[in-house]
């Protein structure tokens, strides 16, 4: 009775934080809002590399975790969410134009094209929610920050266009700690599932931990571990090396809420 109450509830969190995005009272991160949703990475790009990237999708499905994607031209997702306007509904978005950022819009109504399609893509506040269940604290949220992010050197699996360096996103725990969450995360795959390296940063090419590509730095504590995640953010960190003509992606940490439930992501 009771999950079957929360899963009730959960369009109505959804389709708040969407309103909220859509008419102008949302333009920060989304992390902590609508406990208990999926949110989604997104990127937009022309139909004519659209093949393309959905293989990059399935090349990288550790970054990439498809959840959707939209017809040409299309905003609405319905598997996703009742009345989802993809042009409005996320707080933040980024406009490539070939491969080169040209604005951070609250909305892209004024770019929208019929030849362009939506690629939802899991997020880590899904196993981030799981983890702050579990009692561990996940540092950036309780800084109230977003996720420090970084370009690493593990590539990722070319697809036509596509190809560039795996953006990651770190969390750092105790031992023990690091333990749990490897074995939670574990648990999503199909909102990044386990990490992809655990301790020394220089190893996948990070060299400060207080300097990240993307997000904010969060203080790593004596005797910590950092632990490094596939990030969603990886899809604007190849939009160099593809340079299509237009590319619309959200703000890193600017997510947009579905209706899903994160617990129907778990793979028990």
């Amino acid at each position: 009775m009771l999950q079957d109450s929360v899963q009730d509830l959960a369009p109505q969190r959804g389709r708040a934080v969407r309103m909220d995005a859509r008419n102008g009272r949302l333009a920060s991160p989304t992390a902590g809002l609508a406990a208990g949703n999926v949110q989604a990475n997104l990127a937009i790009l022309p139909a004519a590399l659209a093949a393309d990237f959905l293989l990059f999708c399935q090349r990288n499905p550790k970054a990439c975790p498809l959840l959707a994607m939209s017809g040409p031209g299309d905003p609405a997702l319905p598997e996703l969410g009742h009345d989802i306007d993809i042009r409005t509904d996320l707080p933040r978005y980024r406009v490539w134009r070939h491969g080169e950022l040209a604005q951070e819009p609250t909305d892209v109504r004024d770019v929208w094209r019929d030849d362009l399609v939506s690629f939802l893509i899991g997020c880590s506040f899904s196993f981030e929610e799981a983890l702050l269940a579990e009692g561990i604290e996940v540092r950036h949220i309780a800084c109230q920050s977003n996720a420090p992010m970084w370009r690493c050197s593990i590539p990722t699996r070319a697809a036509g266009p596509f190809s560039g360096p795996l953006v990651v996103s770190m969390r750092p725990f105790a031992p023990a700690d690091a333990i749990r969450a490897i074995q939670i995360t574990s648990r999503f795959p199909s909102v990044h599932g386990a990490p992809v390296h655990i301790g020394d940063p220089s190893l996948i090419g990070i060299q400060d931990l207080q300097r990240p590509d993307y997000g904010d730095a969060v203080p790593v504590r004596a005797g910590e571990i950092p632990v490094f995640w596939a990030c969603g953010v990886t899809p604007q960190s190849v939009i160099a090396t593809a340079r299509p003509d237009l590319c619309i992606t959200h703000a890193p940490g600017h997510m947009l809420v579905t209706d899903l439930l994160n617990s129907r992501l778990a793979v028990l």
